[in-house]
């Protein structure tokens, strides 16, 4: 009998422990003030999505009606800017609210042409490092880009886990990475992202209950393009662009679904962007440029917010704001203080988003180490003459990170090629200082300098006020 009342006690201590696992798996890991568990961050980042891309800012090829449906139950933004039209610089920017020469990286990690020590430094602060430190935890998906030593890795800088390839998929080892080892070489990239997603749905299953971080930045529409039979279009391989674009909406569906699934779509802040604009095949959507250029192609890109407890549906702004915002707002949005900061350049757009504000301090771009222009309100001004098209003879063109069936695979048919320019195609300005009206010229057509010289001096002033801002 003895026996038999330990048993007893043993099986009701097990009950016991089992239901307190239960309960203390049910309290959300990280609340605010009111006990309330704190918004999920959830950013969807593509790579060289042209401003043009999507059907809510003007595409009319094709329909993106998932991503949309982020836009009309959210904000727009028509005038956000990434600080370079290359990857590596825009994507710090976008993790620690600094300008790529206050944060040092300002060239990109490129494996197969041997620059491997260029990476995001110790002493610069993620938005991951800030979240995790607070109780959230996260998780970055995709293109890191932000060095590909062990140094660098994701892990190192704020990130509980990490699965993707650790820069371009056009660079060569293309090798898919899980934390720090090496999953999988070669990656064929045709399944990417439904693998992307597949990761992205597990993590937010495995932290429905958290407050968690998820960054996930696909690969496409950066080439090579890969996409799935099942949105592959073989007799129409002209528009495999377009066939990637519908496979990132899917996946955006497939994410949208599994938030709501889980009750948490409305205690989720969702931000869908471009780290720069396209290149050949994508859009501008009448931008004058593409990517690598600081024509307004190259680095205004689709920026949309969906997080309801805060900001009105269906609504759309049009102050210029900047990717450095994005940390500082999401901290605010958060209620997150970090237990040490940065200089940021970006502030919190959380009143301009709401409608509330109608000012934002200027934003600049930047071409390696020189800034190229400064925009304030309506003006933009060149302080240096950007990048011009130059003429590529079709006859002899290739493309030495093309798939090549071995050690990158994607589809063989249907990649774009300079003859598929994806915005208006710029001149040679005649001279470093050009001013536009983009709100009258948004295709930086009319240079307007010598007929307004004082705003040509005012934003100077700005342009200058910054760069010192830089050495201090």
């Amino acid at each position: 009998m003895r026996q038999f009342s330990i048993l007893r006690q043993l099986i009701s201590i097990f009950f016991l422990i089992l239901t307190l696992v239960c309960l203390t798996a049910c309290i959300p890991s990280v609340e605010d003030g009111e006990g309330k568990q704190k918004p999920n961050v959830l950013i969807i980042l593509t790579d060289d999505l042209g401003y043009g891309d999507i059907s809510c800012y003007g595409q009319r090829g094709y329909e993106t009606p998932n991503i949309d449906y982020l836009a009309k139950n959210g904000v727009s933004c028509s005038d956000f800017y990434v600080p370079t039209p290359y990857c590596a610089p825009s994507r710090e920017t976008l993790l620690t609210g600094r300008f790529p020469l206050r944060h040092g990286l300002i060239r990109n990690p490129t494996p197969d042409a041997g620059i491997n020590d260029v990476g995001i430094l110790p002493g610069e602060i993620t938005l991951g490092e800030v979240l995790q430190e607070a109780g959230y935890k996260t998780k970055c998906i995709g293109k890191w880009h932000m060095g590909h030593t062990e140094e660098f890795f994701p892990v190192k800088h704020g990130f509980d886990e990490y699965f993707g390839i650790l820069y371009s998929n056009d660079m060569r080892p293309v090798q898919l990475v899980e934390n720090m080892d090496t999953l999988e070489y070669p990656v064929d990239q045709n399944f990417l992202t439904k693998r992307y997603t597949d990761q992205a749905i597990d993590f937010i299953e495995r932290n429905k209950n958290n407050s968690f971080f998820l960054h996930l930045c696909h690969a496409m529409p950066h080439k090579p393009l890969g996409v799935r039979d099942e949105f592959y279009t073989p007799d129409t391989p002209d528009d495999l662009y377009a066939d990637v674009i519908r496979e990132l909406d899917w996946s955006t569906g497939e994410i949208i679904k599994t938030l709501n699934e889980f009750e948490i779509l409305d205690n989720t802040i969702v931000i869908f962007m471009s780290d720069n604009g396209p290149w050949y095949g994508g859009s501008t959507g009448g931008l004058k440029g593409m990517k690598a250029t600081t024509w307004e192609g190259g680095i205004r890109v689709p920026f949309i917010v969906h997080y309801q407890k805060e900001f009105a549906a269906n609504t759309s702004v049009s102050i210029p704001c900047w990717s450095p915002d994005i940390y500082p707002t999401l901290l605010a949005l958060t209620g997150v203080e970090p237990s040490k900061e940065n200089l940021l350049d970006g502030e919190d757009i959380s009143e301009i988003l709401k409608g509330n504000q109608t000012e934002h301090a200027p934003v600049f771009s930047l071409h390696n180490e020189h800034i190229m222009s400064v925009r304030k309100g309506d003006w933009k001004l060149f302080v240096r003459k950007p990048r011009a098209y130059r003429e590529v003879d079709l006859s002899t063109w290739t493309d030495r990170r093309a798939a090549d069936g071995t050690t990158i695979l994607a589809r063989m048919e249907g990649q774009a090629t300079p003859a598929q320019y994806p915005g208006i195609i710029p001149e040679n300005p005649a001279n470093d200082i050009q001013l536009f009206n983009l709100r009258a010229d948004p295709t930086e057509s009319s240079d307007l300098s010598g007929e307004n010289p004082d705003k040509v001096e005012e934003l100077l002033k700005e342009y200058n006020k910054f760069t010192n801002s830089l050495t201090h």
